[in-house]
């Protein structure tokens, strides 16, 4: 059955800042090195001191507010995901794991009459590619879990989780490999875990195997696939020399083998969240802070491939965040990047893609997501 679980886990600590139900609309774009005329898709930021979600677009250059927007979260959000179809946006808060209907506008509407789909408060989570299974993990859990969903519905298909053991609970991310065959959790020191899936299965979980972490003082914060699933990637802090010793490792999804030149330096002490983007040409790694700061930044690197063999090239330059950049996405369009600020200064950032140097992100949105301090943790945005 579906399991009950204390409230005693590591998000649940948000809750101490920050005042809840309180919101105003967001402040238009600003500068931040440029401005833009263009237009992105829809995404969600997650507050977690207002417990709300809010919902946008960027309309010619300036944030725009969807309908309804913000949306009452029934507890603190620690997580979101959108199911591959866009009918569906999952929420998971501390006191478990909620469904939205999204309409053709964007707006959302609490589902399942209003009751979570799960009690499992996920750390992080995933729709696999058949918006059959919504694959999560459970802060201080030793187990990652598979849970059976209603394509039609957005619900559960099933009363019984599916989960396989883990060796190791300090759980921090899931990915799910875009051709839906394996799973990745990365598991802090614990390293990274590479599970076998097949959605066809009642149970689609399989053996797990282990990727150690490249320094035993460094832990494994996140992971992502790239979008062709010719690669994986795992950040991990201590893995590379310097004074910002965070590092960017990189798989070949066919060997699983570490390319040469692998773990890459991240330029910052801790890769929080990861983005390949859709071209497969560029991928970004999102460090919560610098050294002797809480101010974070963007590494990026240029992905190249002779006779099969794949190469990463660092940009020579980062790109500034603001206060411990959280989490990354990339809006459906293609046009923009977007990242969150736990600490704010500010909530929400975006970027578009230089048109002079290749894979350079210009900093052109600066946004409030409410009334500060929101601890904006999570974002999504439309497939």
């Amino acid at each position: 059955m579906i399991r009950k679980w204390a409230p005693l886990i590591m998000m649940s600590v948000l809750l101490i800042a920050g005042c809840k139900g309180f919101w105003d609309a967001p402040a238009g774009s600003s500068g931040g090195g440029g401005t833009t005329t263009a237009s992105s898709g829809i995404f969600y930021v997650a507050n977690v001191a207002a417990s709300q979600i809010v919902g946008y677009s960027i309309d010619s250059g300036v944030v725009t507010a969807l309908t309804g927007s913000p949306y009452a979260v029934p507890a603190a959000p620690v997580a979101m995901t959108v199911a591959p179809d866009n009918s569906f946006l999952y929420a998971s808060t501390v006191t478990g794991i909620y469904v939205y209907t999204i309409a053709s506008n964007g707006a959302l509407t609490l589902a399942n009459g209003g009751s979570p789909i799960s009690s499992d408060p996920a750390q992080s989570m995933q729709v696999d590619a058949t918006d059959s299974w919504l694959i999560e993990v459970v802060s201080g859990s030793p187990n990652v879990y598979a849970i059976a969903l209603n394509p039609s519905t957005g619900g559960t298909a099933s009363s019984t989780e599916q989960f396989a053991a883990l060796p190791n609970s300090a759980v921090q991310q899931v990915a799910i490999s875009p051709d839906n065959l394996h799973v990745f959790v990365a598991m802090g020191a614990g390293g990274t875990e590479v599970l076998p899936f097949t959605a066809t299965n009642k149970d689609p979980l399989g053996a797990v195997g282990n990727i150690p972490v490249v320094n035993a003082a460094g832990a494994a914060l996140s992971v992502a696939v790239d979008p062709s699933s010719r690669l994986f990637y795992i950040g991990e802090t201590a893995a590379t020399a310097g004074s910002n010793t965070g590092g960017l490792r990189v798989f070949d999804m066919s060997t699983f083998k570490e390319i040469t030149g692998s773990p890459f330096a991240s330029q910052g002490l801790a890769p929080y969240s990861i983005l390949p983007i859709s071209t497969g040409d560029y991928v970004y790694a999102v460090n919560r802070q610098v050294s002797g700061s809480s101010t974070g930044v963007i590494a990026g690197y240029a992905i190249t491939s002779t006779n099969s063999v794949y190469s990463l090239t660092a940009l020579g330059s980062t790109f500034a965040g603001g206060t411990n950049p959280q989490a990354i996405v990339e809006d459906n369009t293609g046009t923009f990047v977007l990242i969150t600020d736990f600490g704010g200064n500010p909530d929400l950032k975006g970027y578009t893609f230089d048109t002079t140097n290749a894979g350079y992100l210009d900093a052109v949105i600066s946004s409030a997501t409410g009334t500060d301090p929101v601890q904006a943790n999570a974002i999504a945005a439309l497939h």
